[in-house]
C-alpha cells in the first residue's frame, strides 16, 4: 500500500477529518449555523429531549494544562449525546519523552472518534491536525481558545437576542481568549475593544489579519478603560497571569492594576451592559467580588453554554452540517 508523508493511504487521504483548530476560516453563516444548532440543542436539554446523535462515539481530551470548564463541558455534552469519554494527561501519553506526536496521533485515532487537546503551543494542535485520522478540537493553546470564543457569543446571542451592532470591550490581555473572541466578533458586525496596557495589545500581524477577516473596522485597541467601556454592551475580562506566565505575574499586577473591572469602571458603562469573565477568576485582582455577583454579571450562564456550543460542534465535526 502506498502512503502519504502523514501515513494515509490514498483512500484515507480522500476522507480527511474535520478539524476545529481556530475561527480564522469560518465565515459569519458557519458560526451562526452552529449558534444555532446549540441554542436548540440547550432547549432539548432543557426539555429532557436531547438525542443520542453519537451514542457509541469515543472522545478522547489530551490535556496538558489543569482543566475545570473544558474538561467537564466536553465530557458532559459528550455524554449527554450517547457516546463516552476517556481522560489523558501528559503524565499518561509522555508527550516528547515516551513517545513522538505523529505516533500518539495515529495511535489515539484507531481508540477515539475525536480528540480535544488543551496544549501550550498552539503547533502541537496543528501537528496533531496533520498526523490524526480523526477529527481534532481545540480545547486551547497558547495562541487562540476558539471554543471558548462560541461559547461566549451563544450567551451574548441569548442575552442580547442579536450579535451584529454590539459593542464588546476586553479590559485586560490581548491573549488567546481575546485573539479568538475578536476574530469571531469581526465576522459576525461585532466592534471589539482592547483595553491594555500598551506591551500587551495585539501584535501587528494578528491586527493585519483580523483587517484582512472581519467585516469593516470591527477593532479598536485603548488604554483608557473608562472610555473604553463608555459604550459597551460587554465588558469582558480575564486573568492577568495564565498558566506558563507565572514568572511574571508580579510585573503583570502591576501593569495591570489600573484596569481592574470593579464597581467604579462599571458605573461608567452604560446601564444595560453586562459583565462577562472566562473564569477562573482571581477575584480581587483583576475583577471585584461586588462586579462578579452583581445582576449585571452574566459569568456563570457563560460558563454553563460552553458545553451547549461544543454539543454543536460535537456534532459538527463528526456528523456534518
Amino acid at each position: 500500500m502506498n502512503l502519504s508523508k502523514n501515513g494515509r493511504s490514498p483512500a484515507q487521504a480522500a476522507r480527511l477529518p474535520r478539524h476545529f483548530l481556530d475561527l480564522v476560516d469560518w465565515d459569519a453563516e458557519q458560526i451562526l449555523d452552529l449558534l444555532k444548532d446549540a441554542a436548540k440543542m440547550k432547549a432539548a436539554h432543557a426539555r429532557g429531549k436531547t438525542k443520542p446523535i453519537l451514542a457509541g462515539k469515543v472522545l478522547g481530551l489530551f490535556f496538558e494544562k489543569p482543566s475545570l470548564r473544558t474538561r467537564v463541558s466536553f465530557e458532559s455534552a459528550m455524554t449527554h449525546l450517547g457516546g463516552g469519554s476517556i481522560f489523558l494527561t501528559q503524565n499518561d501519553v509522555g508527550l516528547g519523552t515516551r513517545e513522538s506526536l505523529p505516533d500518539i496521533a495515529r495511535n489515539l485515532s484507531q481508540f477515539c472518534d475525536v480528540l480535544v487537546l488543551r496544549t501550550f503551543q498552539h503547533a502541537t494542535v496543528t501537528e496533531m491536525a496533520h498526523w490524526a485520522t480523526v477529527p481534532i478540537i481545540n480545547g486551547l493553546s497558547d495562541y487562540c481558545h476558539p471554543c471558548q470564543a462560541l461559547g461566549d457569543l451563544l450567551t451574548m446571542r441569548e442575552v442580547f437576542g442579536s450579535l451584529k451592532g454590539l459593542t464588546v470591550t476586553f479590559v485586560g490581555d490581548g491573549n488567546n481568549v481575546a485573539r479568538s473572541l475578536a476574530l469571531a466578533c469581526g465576522k459576525l458586525g461585532v466592534k471589539f475593544v482592547l483595553c491594555a496596557p500598551g506591551d500587551y495589545t495585539f501584535d501587528e500581524p494578528f491586527v493585519e489579519m483580523h483587517g484582512q477577516v472581519a467585516a469593516g473596522d470591527a477593532l479598536a485597541q485603548m488604554c483608557d478603560p473608562k472610555a473604553a467601556v463608555a459604550e459597551a454592551d460587554v465588558i469582558y475580562t480575564d486573568v492577568w497571569t495564565s498558566m506558563g506566565q507565572e514568572q511574571e505575574a508580579a510585573h503583570r499586577t502591576k501593569k495591570f492594576q489600573p484596569f481592574q473591572v470593579n464597581e467604579e469602571l462599571l458605573a461608567a458603562a452604560p446601564e444595560h451592559a453586562k459583565v462577562m469573565h472566562c473564569l477562573p477568576a482571581h477575584r480581587g485582582e483583576e475583577i471585584t467580588d461586588g462586579v462578579m455577583e452583581c445582576p449585571q454579571s452574566i459569568v456563570f450562564q457563560q460558563a454553563g453554554n460552553r458545553m451547549h456550543a461544543q454539543k454543536a460542534l460535537l456534532k459538527w465535526v463528526l456528523r456534518g452540517k
